[in-house]
């Protein structure tokens, strides 16, 4: 008997502006397997992460992760799941908006509560002219 797919990846791609960091990634995973995902440094396996657990939005594509829509139920997603970065500093390749993003998105805020959230940061900080600098 076939185990049920819990991750189900297809053409998943992620692109910043001009630059693909994932390229049309197509998987799956079924319960009870143990899948390692391997690459070397800058090849899309964060990026890829984040989107699998609704952090980050695919440029295009579809996928599931225990039967919800990663592109329609990532706040489900993101419920029911963890998310452990690799690092516990901020993301160099994301501007100063993203990273707050990011970390708003891991702890469950909506959008509303993240763009409301990040204003207040970056005027409270004085940090309001290098919103789109990249830290």
């Amino acid at each position: 008997m076939e185990s049920e797919i819990v991750i189900n990846v297809s053409g998943l791609t992620k692109k910043f502006g001009s630059f693909t960091a994932v390229d049309r990634i197509s998987f799956d995973v079924r319960k009870g397997e143990i899948f390692g995902f391997l690459g070397a440094n800058g090849a899309g396996k964060t990026t890829a992460m984040q989107m699998l657990c609704g952090i980050s939005k695919p440029t295009s594509g579809k996928g599931t992760v225990a039967g919800y829509d990663i592109l329609k139920e990532n706040e489900k997603i993101k419920r029911n799941i963890g998310y452990m970065s690799q690092r516990f500093s901020l993301y160099e390749d994301l501007r100063v908006w993203e990273n707050i993003r990011l970390f708003g998105g891991i702890y469950g805020l909506t959008d509303k509560e993240i763009k409301e959230k990040t204003d207040e940061l970056l005027h409270r900080l004085r940090f309001e002219s290098e919103r789109n600098t990249l830290v």
